[in-house]
């Protein structure tokens, strides 16, 4: 039996990247997968269906209430439950390394937008299914350059260190209802788009140094961190920020 036989687990941002690999783990192991993108999803689910998993594809924008309302909808109508919710949907890989001083307001509202607030607005929808229930896991997604400081990239390291931190509140509201919330903070991570952009390519040896295991990270390196979280391996686990990144964090 696999560890997650039973259950329905949504990704958002799963049409590519690291969001897919989330999605096609989730499914191998047993989920009824939700994958979520404001690009089209189509691919991630075939790739799960022609591996024999149950899966669909949902349109959606996670800054937009009334899409995600749909979304959740669509889960309920198709697979009756929520059980498992992964809030990976974020911006990254197409943002430009620059001062802070070169962000402009606007640059640094979206960033706001769809990786803080997005993140608050998809567990406000799947969140009531999970309390009627009493069960419920919900893993955020952070980045190990928030324990770095890392510069050029401050919009972006800001935001994801406000998910630790609305992880951390998060466990405490939903704890009587018996919903976990973890942070997988992942290292710079090789997916097909960063692979794509000169600017993330230039560095992966230089961070590739700064790790105990000296290589690249793929999207694979993070998906034994997400089983666990997704599963009942993790059920008094709540609050905590788990960082994924060949030891280069020592969190």
């Amino acid at each position: 039996m696999a560890r997650l036989d039973g259950r329905v687990a949504v990704v958002t941002g799963a049409a590519r990247g690291i969001g897919a690999a989330y999605a096609r783990a989730l499914s191998a192991e047993g989920a009824r997968t939700v994958v979520c993108d404001i690009l089209d999803p189509q691919r991630t689910v075939d790739e799960i269906t022609a591996a024999g998993g149950s899966a669909i594809g949902v349109h959606t924008d996670v800054t937009d209430d009334q899409s995600l309302q749909a979304m959740t909808e669509r889960t309920l109508d198709e697979f009756g439950t929520i059980d498992i919710c992964v809030t990976n949907a974020a911006l990254f890989a197409d943002l430009d390394q620059k001062p802070f001083t070169e962000i402009d307001l606007d640059e640094w509202d979206r960033v706001f937008r769809v990786n803080v607030r997005g993140v608050f607005q998809t567990v406000k929808a799947v969140l009531p299914e999970m309390a009627k229930r009493k069960s419920g896991k919900i893993i955020n997604i952070a980045s190990a350059t928030v324990f770095k400081g890392v510069p050029m990239l401050l919009h972006y390291v800001s935001s994801k260190g406000a998910i630790v931190a609305f992880t951390r509140a998060l466990a405490r509201e939903v704890g009587d209802d018996n919903i976990c919330v973890n942070t997988i903070a992942p290292g710079l991570t090789m997916s097909e788009r960063l692979a794509d952009r000169e600017q993330w390519t230039r560095i992966k040896d230089a961070n590739a140094a700064t790790r105990a295991f000296k290589r690249d990270q793929a999207p694979d390196d993070l998906i034994g961190a997400l089983l666990f979280l997704a599963s009942s391996d993790s059920d008094f686990m709540t609050g905590q920020t788990v960082v994924v990144d060949g030891g280069s964090v020592m969190h």
